[in-house]
């Protein structure tokens, strides 16, 4: 919701929002990424971006109020968009006014901790096979937050090389975001390393508003997976967001692949489910896709 953000992740593309008043007051307001492929115009969301969608202030979300409010936002969506696709915030729990209006909705997952519950709760809660990775990695590996952003770069993208995927992030755009939320004060790394040969075996980036922090990216030297340096790291990012920041909420950003999600429930976290919305108004659009996949 702050703008410093959005320009930060939004750098290709523009972003704009709508904001709704009632009586000079702001009752909602809908921020959204604009992209351009060809001659199309379409709503996505940004690399890095992880919730956006309407938001209504907690005085305006009762039912008869939601429908009225929802249904004046999407009159105000740019016109001639060739498609819309977006993830919810969690406070948005109603979609039906999308649905009468052609929209289609996916239940989506992350998972969150209670940090409100204390630490001793909360490695209790954790799986046995996980207190021991972080019992094992915190005796062998140091863990900071000096190192350059590029560690972060490399490592992330070693992970993604391991799942021959291709990395999205350069090295330009990553520092970019980084330093944003860095000079806002809204962001740390964390490192874990050897401290006798020096080598950096995880890498993570934490970021947080006025409620949660967001584990928003990790990599791993795969040649170190079994040191449990990765699972260290979200150890030591769930106690600085308790003890450092104290924030109430730890999202883990959680993914819908089985192999991670099983990761977020060993450490305790709860589901936390968020509409992911979309619609398509272009034929041509939708050929283009089928196009691109193959």
């Amino acid at each position: 919701m702050q703008d410093w953000y959005l320009d930060a992740i939004c750098s290709d593309g523009s972003w704009d929002a709508i904001v709704l008043k009632e009586s000079d007051k702001i009752v909602g307001v809908w921020p959204f990424f604009l992209k351009k492929k060809l001659w199309w115009t379409y709503i996505a969301m940004p690399l890095l971006g992880k919730m956006m969608g309407p938001y209504l202030i907690p005085t305006c979300r009762s039912l008869s109020k939601q429908m009225h409010l929802l249904e004046k936002m999407m009159e105000q969506l740019p016109p001639d968009l060739a498609a819309f696709q977006q993830d919810f915030n969690y406070t948005q729990t109603n979609w039906l006014p999308f649905f009468w209006k052609g929209y289609q909705q996916t239940t989506r997952y992350s998972y969150c901790l209670d940090l409100k519950q204390p630490e001793t709760t909360l490695w209790k809660n954790i799986s046995n096979s996980y207190r021991k990775k972080i019992s094992k990695a915190s005796e062998k590996l140091k863990v900071c937050s000096n190192l350059p952003v590029e560690q972060l770069h490399r490592l992330c993208k070693l992970s993604f090389t391991r799942q021959g995927i291709e990395f999205p992030l350069s090295i330009d755009r990553l520092r970019a975001i980084h330093d944003v939320f860095i000079n806002h004060q809204a962001g740390r790394c964390f490192f874990a390393s050897d401290p006798i040969s020096g080598a950096i075996h995880s890498a993570a980036f934490l970021v947080w508003d006025q409620q949660t922090a967001y584990y928003l990216m990790a990599g791993d030297d795969p040649q170190f997976r079994a040191s449990g340096s990765a699972v260290l790291l979200q150890w030591k990012a769930i106690q600085f967001t308790q003890h450092e920041l104290k924030l109430p909420i730890f999202d883990f950003e959680g993914s819908m692949i089985k192999a991670v999600e099983q990761g977020k429930r060993d450490f305790g976290a709860s589901q936390q489910a968020y509409f992911r919305i979309r619609k398509e108004w272009s034929l041509l659009w939708k050929w283009g896709k089928i196009l691109w996949r193959n």
